[in-house]
């Protein structure tokens, strides 16, 4: 189990990353790729990716196990600012953190199963070793997500939105009991599953939640304590990943044209016409125009907030999104310390 500490200072700097992560996408898809649980969700993404690869997961195989440790300076904090981004962060690991965090895996890799000799210059930080390296990361990306990509914006941006409605609800410490079942809220310690008995102290640095459509089953954290505090756990999935281009098929696209089923989906919890328009992959014109069709249908509501209008479904814009079944509210449970109701 993983425990991690907070502090009141810890509270106030929980944050949810703005996007995906790309590298932190991308290092987990490769550990999806290779395993065969999760088939309806995995399954034809596995299949249409492996038509895609050559030679990738060869040299990426020696550094990311397919359970266990793999090195934190795959997963740059600049991950989130695009591949080319955090390739270049990549590049730019002191040689001292690539030997000592090579060192960790090979420690922990069987003795008939040791590093490949190719390492030895990467954990020296010779270019040619990392130009290989990073051309692999750059090549599996290609085939495994970025032709999802638009799809895990969207997945992301959902869950964003449902920690975003609960924080405003309760404060961090709502947002916190709002994770997934794998991650539990007992404050002032966040427990999760985990592979290892870790204790972890944030000790007034916060925390960054990230969202991931590639995490599965436990959340990811560094191994170095010393590094910013992220906490990567997976989405809630309700569906296969579509590549980008492919056209929505269902009941309601068929209803109320492919376009406009996928902007009112994209609403789901809410969203500003920005969020609308990258969530359905169309452009931010497109995504107001059928907003405004689906308000005037009184299927959302509009409000604006600043500078931007955030859009929101009505009762029957639910209604219709579920087929016809008003979604299920629940109260929200008492939460209880060990000797009593939790206080701030």
């Amino acid at each position: 189990m993983l425990r991690i500490h907070f502090t009141g200072a810890d509270l106030a700097g929980v944050r949810m990353a703005a996007r995906p992560d790309v590298l932190w996408e991308t290092v987990l898809s490769f550990h999806r790729l290779r395993d065969r649980r999760g088939a309806l969700v995995y399954g034809e993404w596995r299949s249409q990716t492996r038509t895609r690869l050559n030679g990738e997961t060869r040299l990426l195989g020696a550094l990311v196990p397919a359970r266990g440790y793999f090195p934190d300076f795959l997963t740059p904090p600049q991950g989130l600012h695009g591949l080319d981004t955090a390739l270049e962060a990549v590049r730019e690991t002191p040689p001292a953190r690539l030997h000592t965090e090579l060192a960790l895996l090979a420690a922990e890799r069987p003795a008939a199963a040791p590093l490949p000799s190719w390492t030895a210059a990467l954990a020296e930080g010779r270019p040619e070793a990392l130009n290989r390296l990073l051309g692999a990361l750059r090549g599996y990306h290609r085939a495994a997500v970025e032709p999802y990509w638009t799809y895990i914006q969207a997945r992301v941006e959902a869950d964003r939105a449902v920690r975003g409605r609960a924080l405003l609800d309760g404060g961090a410490d709502e947002l916190l009991a709002s994770l997934p079942p794998m991650l539990r809220w007992r404050a002032p310690v966040l427990e999760a599953d985990y592979p290892v008995d870790r204790d972890l102290r944030l000790d007034g640095r916060g925390l960054l939640l990230q969202p991931s459509y590639f995490c599965r089953g436990t959340a990811v954290m560094y191994r170095d304590p010393e590094l910013p505090p992220v906490l990567v756990y997976p989405v809630t999935h309700t569906d296969a990943p579509a590549a980008s281009g492919e056209v929505c098929g269902s009941p309601l696209g068929r209803l109320v044209g492919h376009t406009r089923s996928a902007v009112l989906r994209a609403i789901g919890h809410g969203g500003t016409t920005s969020e609308l328009a990258r969530r359905a992959g169309v452009s931010l014109a497109s995504a107001s125009q059928h907003a405004g069709v689906l308000r005037d249908a009184g299927l959302v509501v509009t409000l604006r907030q600043g500078s931007s209008v955030l859009h929101t479904l009505t009762p029957l814009g639910a209604a219709l999104l579920h087929g016809g079944a008003q979604p299920e509210l629940r109260e929200r449970p008492r939460r209880y310390a060990r000797n009593g109701p939790v206080t701030s």
